[in-house]
């Protein structure tokens, strides 16, 4: 089945084409609309069916089956509810996944999943179409509580507990958080003592601070809880490790001996989630309660565990739980693209101010700082994009046993950290920003930025700070760096630090502007060449994260032979750099990760216009930063002045191409849901326009005091 979209004006190809009815058009409700596009020569033409096929990636039918039911009314966020009636709502909702067979995929065959970790996830972060409550609510249950059970459990415990997880026959909570020590989990206080003589673990919360805290299914659903806290036996603490507890009596809902917890109210968003506070007051648990894959205590109180570290056990314990990040990464790219599509729809139809003409007014797409506010925004998203389908692949090869060694794993981890920060700001940016492009009218509710973007606010702290997963990254980067020359000869170190001292001096003396200017020869556009070229651009990206690392490497070697204080306070002195360098490294993934998706694209056209957006994410991230290239020597003034233009050019490129490149996001009316987005305002424009023509038509318009003024003056 296929529909006929008519879009006169459209670039090449792309008017009046048909579109496949999968999920690059499915959820478009009512009939095809006409769309305003720019009348313009001969253009490169966006294959937008293919491309939407790229875009849907390797778990392509997870997505298509996850978008068909985020259609459904059932599962859509209703506005104006309380929080207890959202609650509601949204516990009901989760039966309707359940009954719609799209939570099982992870889980073992053996009990009726799938083992299918990336179409897990794949599925499930495309519930943020529909209500980001749902999203996060049905990650506790099965990404968070029941992925604990399978990952950190035995056959035993996945026998004894998945099925009802699974079901829903038994809520959960995943109890890791505590209200002093929000993302060091290593050092939470909660602990969980081994009583030899009655074969129980003792669960036990000693102050206010060690409370659970932000935990979802808290507060009223969790019926059981994965509870994180420092193992104790034999007098000897032998770290986090995660245990079963049962919470509440299934038939009063009521919390059972010894526990206890509070509600924590209305949030700033995500209110369909009954998040709360836990507390357990000696409370006892069959020693077989704990999640033993890792570690394991006997019932003579000995513990052993197959990873003898203590640090890499914990990190490994952490790392199964890695899907959470993956999955916020993957939602916040989908959130980012309901937010343009609606945006750029409604700005190829809103019609403001008469600049070029005295009668008809000017399409907002069509001024360039609205091209840059929105295309921006647009070729990272398509970044983002691409980047997450790479940490999707890497999180499957992980968990299928596919590439699962501890390299794999770290690599996952390092991954998963430095994307997710960049993805969850960039939605957030990008659904404020389009909120402001689409004036009063992006405030309405019934448009949904403004409660997107309430929605997503949390995700850049939650499964884990962003600022403390660059730090993570940060640290692996000094990591690798410190590996390359930890044992290279003298010989090969001497001729490091020589080309590191010259590169320095050409830098500080500015020797390399005055090259870069002299290649220039002072043409505008042979700097535009340079830049606008992938190596060009490949080269200054890669060149700031290796410098920045290199410095903080240098700053801070040493630092692990000194005082435990002062080796803390250097490193403090440092950190924000550190964290830069981190953010540079996920920029430049992003980047690398969108170059080569282009190597896929076999359509010319698509290729052509890929191209010019993936150089528009370049060069803006070279803008973003042209005081680092000025200030250490990467770019002459010559160069840097070109960039600005080069953008501005590459915009007029892009603008053709706007509508098919959000179209090939593939989300139609049911999923953005936005009144912006429907084509009422070409029908509002349209009938204005129709009205002054007929006005002016009739030769009874009334005559504008300023023309007057100017007949008046002439006649004189």
């Amino acid at each position: 089945m296929t529909e006929v979209v008519d879009r006169p004006g459209g670039s090449g190809a792309a008017a009046n084409r048909t579109v496949p009815n999968n999920s690059a058009a499915a959820g478009k409700a009512g009939p095809a609309r006409a769309v305003s596009r720019p009348q313009l020569p001969a253009q490169p033409a966006v294959d937008v069916a293919a491309l939407g096929e790229q875009l849907l990636g390797k778990w392509a039918d997870a997505r298509k089956h996850a978008r068909d039911l985020a259609r459904h009314p059932e599962l859509h966020k209703t506005e104006g509810l309380t929080h207890t009636e959202h609650r509601s709502r949204t516990f009901g909702q989760l039966q309707y996944l359940v009954d719609h067979n799209a939570v099982h995929r992870a889980f073992p065959a053996a009990l009726g999943g799938a083992d299918d970790h990336g179409g897990n996830v794949a599925g499930f972060e495309e519930l943020v179409t529909a209500d980001p409550s749902l999203q996060i609510k049905a990650g506790v249950q099965w990404g968070l509580f029941g992925s604990a059970v399978m990952h950190l459990g035995t056959e035993e415990h996945h026998a004894k507990w998945l099925p009802g997880i699974m079901s829903l026959e038994i809520p959960g909570c995943f109890a890791m958080t505590e209200t002093g020590h929000g993302s060091d989990v290593a050092s939470i206080a909660t602990t969980a003592t081994y009583d030899a003589g009655s074969r129980e673990f003792v669960i036990h919360t000693p102050f206010r601070a060690a409370w659970k805290d932000y935990i979802g299914n808290a507060a009223i659903d969790g019926l059981g809880a994965v509870v994180f806290a420092q193992l104790v036996t034999r007098g000897v603490n032998h770290g986090v490790h995660a245990f079963y507890v049962d919470l509440r009596d299934p038939q009063t809902r009521e919390f059972l001996p010894g526990i206890g917890g509070e509600d924590d109210g209305v949030k700033g968003g995500l209110n369909g989630i009954d998040n709360g506070r836990l507390h357990f007051d000696h409370v006892r648990i069959p020693r077989t309660n704990l999640l033993n894959r890792y570690g394991d205590v006997a019932v003579d109180g000995t513990y052993t565990s197959p990873i003898p570290s203590p640090g890499r056990r914990f990190f490994t314990m952490l790392g199964t739980l890695v899907q959470g990040r993956v999955s916020l990464d993957g939602a916040a790219v989908a959130a980012s693209k309901i937010a343009l599509t609606a945006a750029i729809r409604y700005a190829t139809e809103r019609r403001q101010f008469n600049a070029s003409s005295h009668t008809d007014e000017e399409v907002l797409l069509d001024y360039q700082r609205h091209q840059r506010r929105l295309f921006t925004r647009l070729a990272t998203t398509y970044a983002a994009g691409f980047a997450h389908e790479q940490l999707l692949q890497k999180f499957d090869d992980v968990f299928s046993g596919a590439h699962d060694t501890d390299e794999d794993r770290q690599d996952l981890e390092t991954l998963a950290a430095a994307l997710k920060p960049l993805s969850t700001w960039h939605a957030l940016d990008t659904l404020q920003e389009c909120r402001e492009a689409c004036g009063g009218a992006g405030f309405l509710i019934e448009n949904r930025f403004a409660s997107l973007r309430a929605d997503l606010d949390v995700y850049v702290t939650f499964e884990g700070d962003n600022t403390v997963l660059l730090q993570l990254v940060a640290k692996r980067l000094l990591a690798d760096y410190a590996k390359e020359f930890r044992n290279v000869d003298f010989g090969v170190l001497t001729r490091y630090v020589v080309a590191q001292a010259t590169g320095a001096a050409i830098h500080r003396t500015g020797l390399r502007q005055v090259a870069q200017f002299v290649a220039d020869s002072g043409s505008v556009q042979k700097a535009a060449i340079a830049l606008r070229d992938e190596e060009g651009q490949r080269a200054l990206l890669t060149d700031r994260v290796q410098t920045m690392v290199a410095d903080v490497g240098s700053a801070l070697k040493g630092a692990n032979k000194l005082p435990l204080e002062k080796g803390a306070a250097l490193f403090n002195q440092h950190q924000h750099e550190l964290i830069d360098a981190a953010q540079a490294h996920a920029e430049l993934l992003q980047w690398e990760a969108f170059t080569e998706a282009l190597a896929e694209v076999t359509d010319p056209g698509t290729r052509k216009v890929l191209t010019w957006l993936r150089d528009l994410f370049g060069l803006s991230l070279i803008e973003k930063n042209l005081a680092w290239y000025l200030m250490n020597g990467r770019l002459s003034m010559q160069r840097a002045r070109t960039v600005g233009d080069y953008i501005n050019r590459l915009l007029v490129k892009i603008r053709p191409h706007a509508l098919d490149l959000v179209d090939a996001f593939g989300y139609g009316d049911g999923h953005v849901r936005a009144a912006i987005a429907t084509g009422a305002e070409k029908t509002r424009q349209d009938e204005a326009r129709a009205y002054v023509r007929g006005q002016r038509a009739s030769g009874n318009a009334p005559v504008d005091e300023k023309v007057l003024l100017a007949r008046t003056a002439t006649s004189r």
